[in-house]
C-alpha cells in the first residue's frame, strides 16, 4: 500500500515508521524546512512543499496512492488536504486528523474525508476506560456508519457476572464483539459465562438501543 502523509511532525512521523514496519511505501510532506528530520524515517521518500498546493500532490504522485493521512496540527490544513486528495486526485481513502474537538462536525464527506480521528476524543475515551469499572465507556466512533465501540468492565457486583452469553438478551442493533479476560481476548460463544473484571467490547449500530444496553448492565445501587 502507498501512503502519503501530510504534516512530517511528531505525529506524521510516528505513523510513517508504523507503515513502514508494516511493508507500506510512504511519502511525507512538510512545507516548513525545520521538520525534513530526513534521518528520523529514513526509509520514507520526504518532500519539502506545501500539501495544499495541487502542484506539490501532484509532485507526490498523490493520484497513485491508496491512502492520503492529513496529520497537521492545523484543522484548516488537514480538511484542504483531504479536500483535494478526494476531489481532485480520485484517492480511495482520506484520513484526518482533528486538533480542536469543535471541528469534529466538519469532518465528513464532504470535505473528503473517509475517517477522522480526533486525539483529544481517543485521549478522553482512554481515560474514561481507565478509571470506570461498571460503566460504559464510548471507545470509538465509526465515521462513515456512525456505529460505536463501547466498552465496559464488569464490576464483581454485576448481575451479568456469571451469565451465559448466549442467556443475555441484548438491546437492538448491540453485539457483544470481544471478551477481555486479563491480558487474554476471546471471541465470545453463546456457552461462554461471563466474569468479573471482563472488559466487554460492544459494537453498537447507529440506530442501536444504547439506553436499552445501559439499563442492561447497570449494578444495582445497595440500598440504604
Amino acid at each position: 500500500m502507498r501512503v502519503v502523509i501530510a504534516g512530517a511532525g511528531s505525529v506524521g512521523r510516528s505513523i510513517a515508521t508504523e507503515l513502514l514496519a508494516s511493508g507500506h511505501q510512504v511519502t511525507l510532506i512538510d512545507r516548513q524546512p525545520s521538520a525534513m528530520r530526513v534521518a528520523s524515517v529514513a526509509e520514507a521518500d520526504w518532500l519539502l512543499a506545501d500539501a495544499c498546493e495541487l502542484s506539490s500532490l501532484e509532485q507526490a504522485d498523490v493520484a497513485s496512492c491508496d491512502v492520503v493521512v492529513a496529520a497537521t496540527g492545523d484543522d484548516k490544513v488537514n480538511l484542504v488536504v483531504s479536500f483535494l486528495a478526494k476531489t481532485e486526485f480520485g484517492v480511495p481513502r482520506t484520513v484526518a486528523r482533528v486538533n480542536n474537538p469543535k471541528n469534529e462536525w466538519m469532518f465528513d464527506d464532504a470535505w473528503g474525508v473517509d475517517v477522522a480521528v480526533s486525539t483529544p476524543r481517543i485521549m478522553t475515551a482512554m481515560v474514561e476506560e481507565a478509571v470506570a469499572i461498571g460503566d460504559l465507556v464510548k471507545i470509538f466512533t465509526f465515521h462513515q456508519s456512525g456505529a460505536e465501540i463501547l466498552e465496559v468492565t464488569l464490576p464483581v457486583d454485576s448481575p451479568m457476572v456469571g451469565r451465559l452469553v448466549g442467556q443475555v438478551e441484548w438491546p437492538r442493533d448491540t453485539v457483544l464483539a470481544a471478551i477481555v479476560r486479563g491480558a487474554r481476548p476471546i471471541a465470545p460463544s453463546v456457552d461462554d459465562a461471563l466474569e468479573a473484571g471482563d472488559e466487554l467490547l460492544i459494537v453498537a449500530g447507529s440506530d442501536a438501543d444504547v439506553a436499552g444496553l445501559h439499563e442492561l448492565l447497570a449494578t444495582p445501587r445497595a440500598a440504604t
